[in-house]
């Protein structure tokens, strides 16, 4: 709708309209997260939890305005059609730019349940967004170092069992879980140092989403495996709020939960080594796609 301005002045506007809506959605999301926090009773937790992911969903959608109003953007999405809001999802996807946030947030609006990211135990502690992420239920995870567990091995495992029992709360509220399985954004730089095989993908990190399935693998309806692409190039955030991004392709597959892939990554040396096969054969085949892609 704004598309004709400057690239510059859509860019600042743009900015300027995220920081008010977050601005003003986080203010009534603290407020309920705290009274959350005071009141410790399940049923009034659980409505609060829906007033927070309510008002979560609200700030997305705010967001997604935003991108209509400033971008003129083509969108080529493959796959969503047939998604549940009433399932429970892993979402796994490629990432070169933290414009894929934004996108996967305009591609999976109340198509799946809100998407929430495993989180290690001790951010809970973070003054603010600790709160935050716990009033959401994001799940928060308990890992031990290899270290730690060599002078104590009498905990091993635990970690993976404690948080099973925190995802517990999920068997009757539907819940996407996202993972970035490559760890970070795609770079030149990265993608040399690391001497990746893939033309347009750095190696995946197979002890996360295997964390995540021996933990919730059970709870979890199947995997969403999402390539992003911009066929003008990866852009920065800033060069999307400037609406130098025309096309945005996305493909999403579904992928089942097999026994394949479920079981103990830590304990069984032939689970473990058959997973990284998986995950390297997905790879193998989401770096075909990303080619065709772009």
């Amino acid at each position: 709708m704004l598309s004709f301005l400057p690239g510059v002045v859509r860019g600042v506007l743009s900015f300027l309209l995220y920081i008010i809506n977050t601005f003003f959605w986080t203010t009534p999301l603290f407020v309920v997260a705290f009274i959350k926090l005071l009141v410790p009773i399940k049923w009034w937790r659980s409505l609060c939890s829906k007033i927070l992911i309510w008002i979560s969903n609200s700030w997305i959608y705010c967001n997604i305005i935003n991108m209509r109003l400033m971008n003129n953007i083509k969108w080529e999405v493959n796959g969503t059609d047939n998604l549940n809001m009433d399932k429970w999802y892993l979402v796994v996807s490629n990432h070169q730019s933290w414009v894929d946030i934004l996108v996967l947030q305009r591609i999976l609006f109340r198509k799946i349940p809100f998407l929430k990211f495993f989180l290690k135990k001790e951010l809970m502690w973070v003054p603010v967004l600790g709160v935050a992420w716990w009033a959401l239920d994001f799940p928060f995870m308990k890992r031990y170092s290899s270290e730690f567990i060599k002078k104590n091995p009498h905990l091993k495992g635990k970690d993976i069992e404690t948080t099973r029992k925190a995802c517990e709360k999920f068997k009757n509220t539907p819940i996407s879980i996202m993972n970035f399985t490559e760890g970070t954004r795609f770079t030149d730089a990265k993608h040399s140092k690391q001497q990746s095989p893939y033309s347009n993908l750095l190696k995946p990190k197979a002890g996360g989403m295997a964390f995540v399935l021996s933990a919730m693998g059970d709870q979890l309806s199947s995997i969403l495996n999402i390539t992003i692409a911009y066929p003008d190039g990866v852009k920065t955030f800033w060069d999307f709020l400037c609406g130098k991004i025309s096309i945005i392709r996305v493909n999403v597959e579904t992928l089942p939960i097999t026994e394949e892939i479920f079981g103990d990554y830590t304990k069984d040396q032939e689970f473990r080594v058959g997973f990284q096969s998986w995950i390297n054969d997905l790879w193998t085949e989401k770096d075909r796609t990303l080619s065709s892609m772009i």
